[in-house]
């Protein structure tokens, strides 16, 4: 099919000959499962456990709260041991609430778990309450909650429904495995979603990379006339959903909109095979594929990983580390985040755990701009990264705003070109950061000032009234005789 040609980008060397060539293996349970309540964008679960009970494989562990939130289950069966704080995982290793589970070797799923027969017989409204149910998110990283996704055909006119099988990232593989040796499970949880979505036609869209995996899908699509696979040019970031949109149909998303605006939905491969799970099977999204390489690792794997795991045991499966990993990273080494620790636990958006060497990650000082423009070459979305960290640096957010600050997607491709080797891409995330939090601070003043307008407007119609009831009174005794006072008793007597 005809591609279309897109800005920017960079070409880093992609290193997935560490594990593209690993099978797919499961990982052996380990002793503890620490599973976060908050795996997604939105709202965290409640708890609908206690400790000490026992509970079986794919058991509601929490409850989503509001539409944008997902539950999280049980990824074996065991005993709670507890609920209570416990690091995220996230670069900023704050605790967050997670529950405790101590497997206990039956993995015995619970009772009654079933699927659909032929799930394009449900009505669209059903699919998507499915995939709530089962707590699928978006797995390229995103976790948005994918039911949300696939209600976008209330909204809008919709045609086509993206697999986003780009995987552009360096060293990643876990999708390219997914592709191959799941290929028909992949297809039939998009042709699901499409039915769902109620669109006419699927791409498949996958990195020239990925020989075996395009050679797979193509195969696995020649019996649906819907369905097409398109091979990508090997450039970074390929794989985000707006500029991957705009190679494949030529159309530009709305700044700060939506693929949806123009009629496309993007899902993760992922994404697909979880859908796939739910609705043939009846099971909740409680494991993933992880891959574990970089140049520290000994033995690197792509890894069916229950959720809740700890990361250390992932390594220790691989062998542990062959040299002492300069940096230990979340994802891809170009928008992933550091690890705070081994401790913390793979959930739902980890599709990647990477120990790399000093030489890999060749940390440099950084020097002083000398204005090359590389950076702005480099950006895909066109904006002028020298200049919006120049504002940055200065504290000038709002003018970092001005410049494009939010239409940054965080790709790292700037600092990546950057000869002075400037973290170009960390200031971005730190002014973003910024604005956030600026904007909580509002929304508390504007929650601040509401309280305290009704408070004042209670305690005014508590006096008011007050004010009323001694009128009212005055009233009342103004149409009366005066009392008699003793005085006045005893001169009538």
């Amino acid at each position: 099919m005809k591609l279309f040609n897109i800005r920017g980008g960079v070409h880093p060397e992609d290193r997935k000959h560490l594990a593209a060539d690993q099978a797919i293996e499961d990982l052996p349970l380990a002793p503890l499962l620490h599973v976060p309540l908050q795996q997604h964008i939105g709202n965290a679960a409640t708890p609908a456990v206690r400790r000490g009970q026992q509970v079986a494989k794919g058991e509601l562990l929490g409850t989503g709260q509001g539409p944008i939130s997902a539950p999280v289950h049980a990824p074996t069966s065991g005993r709670i041991m507890g609920i209570g704080s416990f690091p995220a995982h996230h670069v900023s290793g704050l605790s967050v609430r997670t529950i405790t589970l101590q497997p206990d070797g039956k993995d015995r799923w619970l009772e009654g778990i079933e699927g659909v027969p032929d799930p394009f017989t449900l009505d669209p409204d059903e699919i998507a309450a499915r995939v709530a149910a089962a707590g699928i998110v978006g797995m390229g990283g995103a976790t948005f909650p994918s039911a949300v996704k696939l209600n976008l055909r209330k909204k809008y006119r919709l045609h086509t429904l993206v697999i986003n099988g780009a995987e552009c990232e360096p060293y990643l593989t876990c999708d390219d495995r997914l592709m191959r040796e799941h290929t028909a499970q992949v297809l039939d949880g998009a042709r699901i979603m499409a039915h769902a979505l109620g669109m006419t036609q699927i791409i498949i869209a996958i990195e020239n990379n990925k020989p075996q995996a395009q050679a797979a899908m193509t195969q696995a699509a020649a019996d649906h006339a819907a369905v097409r696979v398109a091979g990508l040019p090997m450039r970074y970031p390929m794989g985000s959903e707006k500029h991957l949109v705009q190679t494949l149909t030529g159309r530009e998303t709305p700044a700060r909109g939506l693929t949806a605006d123009i009629g496309v939905v993007v899902h993760n491969p992922a994404t697909a095979f979880a859908v796939h799970q739910a609705l043939r099977l009846g099971w909740p999204l409680i494991a993933r594929l992880v891959t574990v390489s970089g140049g520290a690792i000994t033995r690197p794997r792509n890894l069916r990983v229950p959720l809740g795991t700890p990361v250390q045991h992932l390594i220790d499966y691989c062998g542990g580390f062959r040299v002492e990993p300069t940096r230990l990273i979340s994802g891809g080494p170009m928008m992933g985040n550091p690890l705070p620790g081994t401790r913390v636990p793979i959930v739902k958006g980890s599709n990647g755990v990477l120990a790399l060497t000093a030489e890999e990650v060749n940390a440099q000082a950084a020097a002083p701009c000398i204005r090359c423009a590389s950076c702005v070459a480099a950006c895909p979305c066109g904006l002028l990264p020298l200049q919006m960290a120049a504002h940055a640096r200065a504290g000038d957010l709002d003018g970092t705003v001005r410049l494009g600050l939010m239409d940054c997607i965080g790709c790292g491709s700037c600092s990546y070109v950057c000869p002075a080797h400037i973290p170009l891409v960390q200031f971005f995330n730190y002014a973003k950061g910024e604005m956030a939090a600026r904007g909580r601070a509002k929304q508390k003043q504007a929650e601040t000032k509401r309280l305290i307008e009704q408070r004042t407007a209670r305690i005014e119609a508590i006096q008011q009234a007050k004010r009323e009831a001694m009128a009212a009174r005055k009233r009342e005794t103004a149409g009366k005789p005066p009392a008699q006072t003793p005085a006045d008793r005893r001169a009538e007597a």
